[in-house]
């Protein structure tokens, strides 16, 4: 009798691979051939997910993006003081663990790869908007009587700056020293721009 093997799975499976080689090889090295074999299958196997290398990292930058949503959702309670949800989002977005440190490094090598990558374009595009809205979401909760376009790019570039900072410098850029900055900016933003 053929094994069943759940699709979802796999896939699954085969984004774990290709994180796998990002972070030790490098994206160059995620081809179908090289990823087919971490995962532990045949190239024809792996074509039958995903036929592409460009459908395999397409594939595998999305997940990072639903996933980073899920996070996200999970940690919201329902209401709540204002200042708690925004550092419960955006830690969510920074590398306060290993398996974010891990996101976060497999997110910024697919980030120069969309420079010369439509099909990544459009997701980095889509992933820094949404950045873009949930800092404004922030900013408009915090400090509603702010420039909200200045307040916005200064929030924005402060999680994208921590973010880099984490994967190149981790041993200075730790989770607490990124927790402390972030609070203290959400407190300069409502302090300034509260009611």
């Amino acid at each position: 009798m053929p094994k069943v093997v759940d699709p979802a799975r796999r896939r699954r499976e085969v984004v774990t691979a290709v994180w796998r080689v990002i972070r030790r090889d490098g994206l160059d090295r995620a081809s179908v051939r090289n990823v087919a074999r971490e995962a532990g299958l045949s190239t024809g196997s792996l074509r039958h997910y995903f036929a592409t290398q460009p459908e395999l990292l397409a594939f595998t930058l999305r997940t990072i993006i639903e996933r980073i949503e899920e996070r996200i959702a999970a940690a919201l309670p329902a209401d709540g003081d204002p200042r708690e949800r925004a550092v419960r989002v955006l830690h969510e977005l920074l590398p306060m663990d290993a398996e974010r440190a891990a996101e976060n490094q497999v997110w910024l090598a697919f980030t120069a790869r969309a420079l010369v990558s439509p099909e990544l374009r459009a997701l980095c595009e889509e992933a820094h908007e949404a950045l873009r809205s949930g800092c404004r979401t922030v900013v408009e909760s915090l400090a509603p009587d702010a420039d909200t376009e200045l307040e916005t790019d200064r929030l924005h570039a402060l999680v994208d700056g921590l973010a880099v900072h984490a994967a190149l410098h981790p041993r200075t850029t730790t989770p607490a020293r990124m927790s402390t900055a972030l609070a203290a900016h959400l407190d300069d933003l409502r302090t300034r721009g509260g009611h």
